[in-house]
């Protein structure tokens, strides 16, 4: 029977489960204690393949408990919470000690589909007998706003490519695959963190039962699209560079704008100032880089402003900004259209000027504009003359006869 890795050798005890020491010992106290707790339900937030389903599943194991998995993204409405959620927070377990309710992928039920669902998951958090755990890739995201209030968060950690390899040198161990560590370290660097996809490449490349160079050298990124939000928070939300640095590498975005992306956002995630200095100071770094490329078009200077605006912010911090942000585009740029149209007519007069006086645009611009514009407000046979002269149009002589 050809089972998935990542079923066959999903964690059945927390020992096993690899990078997340800490917040299973938080996770296991919160159901251990349950009745003691204020808050009813725990909400984790991580990157994906971090491990949070797996852990749930693994204390539950480990207790004795009965565990109820759902997958919003199946259960989107009011209608369908309520009938599998209601109905679980109140009967007990016939065969095991406990009950654990887990609300898999809780961004599916927060769509244009939702229809209420969180409003009623929020009520029933209120009157649930047994610990529910909601899970999300972002918890800190503005939509869950409303149930977070009700939950304790619980932060799993964005793993490493140490971390990853570990668990795939384990699978490849027992399953006697034919693997240099080299190659399992490039399959969990190429994993950008997520363990699912290391451990399903791990099975899609071991057919034969070994992986060689060639095949490894053939295998091409993951093709998934992020959105900006989803980048911006590997950068910001993360302090591992291994991660940090593949970021922006799956972005529908020109490399000049994202740049623009972590500067506009920076000041609002990072406020220690020691943190945003440092932050700015790779950012900077950047932007010489960037200035070299225009000028000299050497693009290989691509790959210092990547990993200057990703790992280089990351590391900055000392620690993670809890509040949730909601990143904004860049106002730069709409800033310089708003200015180059404002100045648009002042330097077609400085062109027609330039071209004849023989002289630079940028002569032209600070001393000529500006003594013909008075001449234009003051002197009205003069300004007839210089509109002929220089082949004035309209709107160029309603600017220069426009005070400011």
């Amino acid at each position: 029977m050809n089972i998935p890795f990542t079923k066959r050798y999903a964690p059945k005890h927390t020992k096993d489960v690899i990078g997340q020491d800490a917040p299973i010992l938080k996770l296991k106290d919160f159901v251990n204690n349950f009745k003691k707790q204020k808050k009813k339900a725990m909400f984790i937030s991580g990157p994906v393949g971090c491990g949070k389903t797996v852990a749930v599943q693994a204390i539950a194991n480990e207790l004795n408990y009965e565990l109820l998995e759902i997958n919003a993204s199946d259960t989107r409405n009011s209608a369908a919470i309520e009938s599998i959620v209601g109905a679980a927070i109140h009967q007990a377990s016939f065969f095991h000690k406990g009950k654990i309710i887990m609300i898999d992928e809780a961004e599916g039920i927060t769509g244009t589909q939702d229809r209420g669902g969180l409003t009623t998951l929020a009520d029933l958090i209120d009157q649930t007998a047994f610990p529910i755990i909601i899970i999300s890739n972002d918890a800190y995201d503005h939509k869950f706003s409303g149930i977070r209030k009700k939950c304790a968060v619980l932060d799993f950690n964005p793993l490493t490519v140490e971390d990853v390899f570990k668990i795939i040198k384990q699978i490849a161990e027992k399953e006697k695959i034919q693997a240099e560590d080299d190659i399992l370290r490039t399959i969990s660097r190429r994993s950008a963190g997520d363990s699912r996809a290391a451990i399903t490449d791990l099975q899609v490349l071991a057919v034969q039962g070994k992986i060689t160079r060639e095949e490894i050298d053939a295998l091409s990124y993951r093709e998934k699209e992020d959105t900006m939000q989803d980048a911006l928070i590997k950068v910001f939300k993360n302090s591992d560079p291994l991660i940090a640095i593949d970021a922006f590498e799956r972005v529908d975005e020109q490399q000049d704008k994202l740049m623009l992306w972590v500067d506009e956002n920076l000041p609002l995630e990072y406020t220690k100032r020691e943190d945003l200095a440092m932050a700015y100071n790779f950012l900077s770094k950047a932007d010489i880089f960037q200035k070299r490329i225009i000028k000299r078009q050497d693009w290989r200077f691509l790959v210092y402003i990547n990993a200057l605006i990703t790992a280089g912010v990351a590391v900055s911090k000392t620690e993670k900004n809890r509040t949730p942000i909601d990143y904004k585009q860049t106002s730069r740029i709409l800033k310089m259209w708003i200015m180059n149209n404002k100045y648009a007519k002042r330097k077609s007069i400085a062109l027609k000027i330039a071209e004849k006086t023989h002289c630079s645009l940028h002569d032209a611009i600070q001393s000529s504009v500006p003594y013909i514009k008075v001449i234009f407000q003051k002197n009205k046979k003069m300004s007839e003359k210089l509109t002929d002269e220089f082949e004035f149009d309209q709107e160029e002589v309603e600017w220069l006869e426009r005070k400011v």
